[in-house]
């Protein structure tokens, strides 16, 4: 996720810039008036710090949680389509061969969705492949399962069932797309930002420069907003959900 270890760099370097031009702010407050040059402002820093806690927290929160949901849908995905498969065991025998090879091609098309999941055009490709795919095992289904020699549950059954299969890949499509407003992320950067720029201020009181703390305060601030933007993005960069696709692909296995 280039894009994001860019933001990340440059927020990284804006905090350390801001931490040395708050220290000089407050330095110039300070020859000016030693006495009065903090009073006033722990309510402000108070305020910026403790906002800037709430929107890394409420980021950081949902973040996570929807990166559980998208795991959870793999798992429901898998079991949708194994339960379709087996209850094809209720159509006619000699039906089963080409709804079942359409499943098989199917779960191949659903793998490279999300194999190729950085590259809109062709996962968008492969939707497509998958919508046409499953218009062709709901009409099969259908025909099927009136047919002599089909159970006389099979459409009470397996048609329930490709519905939850089909539905499930909507709801994918969905989770995956769904983020927080970028204003969200925009103001958690600025507030960083601020946040430096009061926090150098405030470090003008000491005679030495600390480069250990603005340095620290810095990185610890810019490596938690990437751990943000990296679980938000779970298909782009280090904290890869891609891991559990690895339970389709045991599915197809099981297909033959």
């Amino acid at each position: 996720m280039i894009w994001a270890a860019v933001l990340i760099g440059g927020l990284f370097l804006g905090m350390l810039i801001l931490l040395e031009t708050g220290r000089k702010i407050g330095l110039y407050k300070f020859r000016k008036d030693p006495e009065g040059f903090q009073k006033g402002i722990g309510a402000v820093e108070g305020a910026v710090f403790g906002l800037l806690g709430l929107f890394i927290a409420f980021t950081f929160s949902g973040a996570v949680s929807r990166w559980d949901a998208r795991r959870n849908l793999i798992t429901e995905e898998v079991n949708a389509i194994g339960t379709a498969f087996l209850r094809i065991d209720l159509l006619p025998a000699e039906k089963q061969p080409e709804i079942k090879n359409l499943f098989r091609s199917y779960v191949d098309t659903r793998i490279e969705t999300y194999k190729n999941g950085e590259n809109k055009s062709q996962v968008q490709a492969s939707l497509n492949s998958a919508a046409q795919l499953q218009s062709k095992i709901w009409t099969l289904a259908i025909s099927s399962s009136q047919s002599q020699g089909a159970s006389a549950d099979a459409q009470k059954l397996l048609l329930p069932a490709l519905n939850a299969m089909i539905d499930i890949t909507t709801t994918r499509v969905v989770a995956s797309e769904t983020h927080p407003p970028v204003i969200v992320f925009y103001l958690l950067y600025l507030m960083s930002l601020m946040s430096a720029l009061l926090a150098g201020y405030d470090l003008s009181g000491s005679r030495t420069i600390n480069f250990l703390h603005m340095v620290v305060f810095a990185a610890i601030i810019s490596i938690t907003v990437y751990v943000i933007l990296d679980i938000e993005y779970p298909r782009q960069g280090l904290f890869r959900i891609d891991t559990f696709d690895k339970y389709l692909i045991d599915l197809r296995t099981s297909l033959g």
